[in-house]
C-alpha cells in the first residue's frame, strides 16, 4: 500500500511510500484489544507474527505490517525494509521526521478501522520500538510533525531495544497544547533494554525512559537485562505479556 504524507499548508505531496505485506494474528479468545507491532531494520513483519502467535495473550488481535523499502544513509544509501531513514546511531542523529510521519500515519491506519471498544497500542522492536515511541509522542500532541490530527486513541506503548526519536524537541512541542498532560499522564509505555545491547546501546533507552517521565509521562516502566544483546528473549516476552494484561485489563479465555 503507498502512504504518503502531506505538508500542512503549502499543499505540496511528499514522497510516497510503500507498505509491504501486512501479517495478523487473530485473537484466539475474547476479542479485547488490537495491537500493531513493528519490526526492526531489514525484517519483516512475519517473524514478529510467528513470535506473538505463541504468546498467552488471546484476547489480542496483532498487526504485523511490513516496512517500505527505502535507501538507507547509515548504509550508504543501500536500500532495506525501515520505517524511517537513519543517518546514525547516535544521540547526535538527524531524526527524519517525514519517514517518521509517514510510519506512524500508517500504524493509525490499521488501527483506526477497529471497532470502538476495542483497546489500542502499538509497539515494537528496535527501529520499530522507536516508530511505537514517536506514535505516542503524536498521540500525545495530537498530530504529527507535518500538523495533520493523530486520529485514534492510544491505551498501550511497547518499545523493546529501542529509543525516542525528537527527544530533544519534545517538551517544547508538547508545552501549551491542550489535553496533552491528561493524554500523557495516563498512557502506559514499557521500555525494555538489554545492557549487552551492542547495536541500539543501553543508554538510549534509559535516556528515552527519562525524557519521557520528564515531559509528564507518568506511567513509564523501565527493564533491564543485564546479560541481553539486540534481540528478545523469553523472559522479556514475559513481562511485555504481564504488563499488558495488567494494563489493558485483559479477561484471558473468556
Amino acid at each position: 500500500m503507498s502512504f504518503t504524507g502531506l505538508s500542512m499548508g503549502s499543499g505540496t505531496a511528499r514522497r510516497a511510500f510503500e507498505f509491504g505485506q501486512t501479517y495478523v494474528v487473530k485473537p484466539k479468545g475474547k476479542h479485547q484489544a488490537t495491537i500493531v507491532w513493528l519490526h526492526g531494520l531489514g525484517d519483516n513483519g512475519s517473524s514478529w507474527s510467528n513470535l506473538l502467535e505463541t504468546l498467552p495473550l488471546p484476547n489480542i488481535k496483532w498487526i504485523c505490517p511490513t516496512a517500505p523499502q527505502r535507501p538507507i544513509t547509515l548504509f550508504g544509501g543501500f536500500p532495506s525494509t525501515a520505517w524511517f531513514d537513519i543517518n546514525d546511531l547516535s544521540e547526535n542523529a538527524i531524526d527524519d521526521n517525514e519517514g517518521l510521519d509517514a510510519s506512524a500515519a500508517y500504524v493509525a491506519s490499521l488501527l483506526a478501522t477497529e471497532p470502538p471498544h476495542i483497546k489500542l497500542g502499538v509497539g515494537g522492536f528496535s527501529m520499530g520500538a522507536a516508530t511505537s515511541l514517536y506514535s505516542a509522542t503524536c498521540f500525545v500532541r495530537g498530530k504529527y510533525e507535518n500538523g495533520n490530527s493523530y486520529p485514534v486513541n492510544l491505551s498501550s506503548v511497547v518499545g523493546l531495544s529501542g529509543w525516542l526519536p525528537c527527544a530533544k524537541t519534545l517538551s517544547n512541542k508538547l508545552e501549551g497544547v491542550e489535553g496533552a498532560v491528561s493524554r500523557a499522564t495516563s498512557l502506559p509505555i514499557l521500555l525494555c533494554h538489554g545492557k549487552g545491547d551492542d547495536v541500539v546501546p543501553y543508554k538510549f533507552g534509559d535516556k528515552s525512559s527519562q525524557k519521557l517521565c520528564s515531559c509528564g509521562f507518568q506511567d513509564v516502566a523501565f527493564k533491564s537485562y543485564t546479560a541481553l544483546g539486540h534481540y528478545t528473549i523469553p523472559e522479556e516476552m514475559d513481562e511485555v505479556c504481564a504488563w499488558l494484561t495488567s494494563k489493558l485489563g485483559l479477561e484471558g479465555k473468556s
